[in-house]
């Protein structure tokens, strides 16, 4: 090799390493920013102007306020009920899809597929899905979240595609054995395609822990709201005097402050505490996709 064709590539490295932890950093500083201003002192949060690279003092305070409001451990359980029974449906339905639609001796198999896909591009819209939720007796419950999304296209077509790339002559042997569909699905297939159901555990969680526009629309019961959507009423209508109690107006302010960012922490550190855990399968689970169409 050259070497000036060495020394190109050795600055072409060095220039996407540096463009990746500039990225790297414009990713994590939001983070970071929210994080230590949870943490800081109110009063030096609210004098501050610019960025912040490190807590202002030191006060959890903001935290106490926050797991006092009831209606934060109301969304806690909320959301996990949404979270554990949204995401075993959605895996147990979208699982079954796509095995049906994985089989190469199913009638009109791609024209199943044809008008799966064409969902992806048009729905009926708002209204359409709010009378449905409504006229099947779903309006104000948790249900209402959960049934009308039980499977989503783009994660069928992914785990059709992990399905699809399990050999054929294990189905067959399996069929020898006297093995029906559902012991094919449940003790053959799932079990090999265990990197992408691990990214459609993320896929589900992230969107369930994640959904408050629908929440919005269908629950009007504040005994029911997930925890995003009262993460959403503190930010936005600014609900904090009843975490800050006790205080003056001035501290009450100050101290209001703290508690938006606080709560941003509590709401997100949970789902990026399941992200390591599933880590060693996603990038596996997610190329499946570009492998076989």
């Amino acid at each position: 090799m050259p070497k000036d064709q060495g020394l190109m590539d050795k600055i072409l490295d060095i220039g996407i390493h540096i463009g990746l932890v500039i990225l790297v950093i414009f990713a994590l500083y939001p983070m970071l920013y929210v994080a230590f201003a949870s943490i800081s002192d109110a009063g030096q949060l609210i004098a501050h102007k610019g960025l912040l690279y490190r807590p202002l003092g030191f006060s959890i305070e903001s935290y106490k306020s926050v797991f006092k409001n009831p209606g934060i451990l109301i969304g806690y359980r909320n959301t996990l009920f949404i979270v554990i029974v949204g995401v075993t449906i959605n895996l147990l339905m979208t699982s079954m899809g796509a095995y049906v639609l994985s089989r190469k001796n199913v009638m009109w198999n791609q024209a199943f597929i044809f008008i799966i896909v064409f969902t992806m591009f048009f729905n009926g819209g708002l209204i359409p899905i709010y009378l449905t939720v409504k006229n099947v007796g779903l309006i104000n419950t948790l249900w209402a979240t959960i049934i009308p999304f039980a499977i989503t296209t783009f994660n069928l077509i992914i785990m059709r595609t992990a399905f699809m790339s399990v050999p054929d002559s294990l189905e067959e042997s399996a069929k020898m054995d006297g093995a029906n569909h559902f012991t094919i699905l449940f003790k053959i297939i799932i079990p090999l395609s265990m990197p992408v159901i691990a990214v459609m555990v993320l896929y589900y969680a992230v969107e369930k822990w994640n959904g408050w526009f629908y929440a919005s629309i269908f629950i009007k019961d504040r005994e029911l709201f997930p925890l995003q959507l009262t993460l959403r009423e503190i930010l936005l209508a600014n609900q904090t005097d009843s975490m800050s109690a006790g205080a003056s107006a001035g501290d009450q302010f100050q101290i209001g402050e703290t508690i938006k960012y606080a709560t941003i922490m509590v709401a997100t550190i949970p789902i990026l505490c399941v992200y390591p855990f599933v880590q060693k399968y996603f990038v596996k689970g997610v190329m499946v996709g570009a492998l076989k169409g």
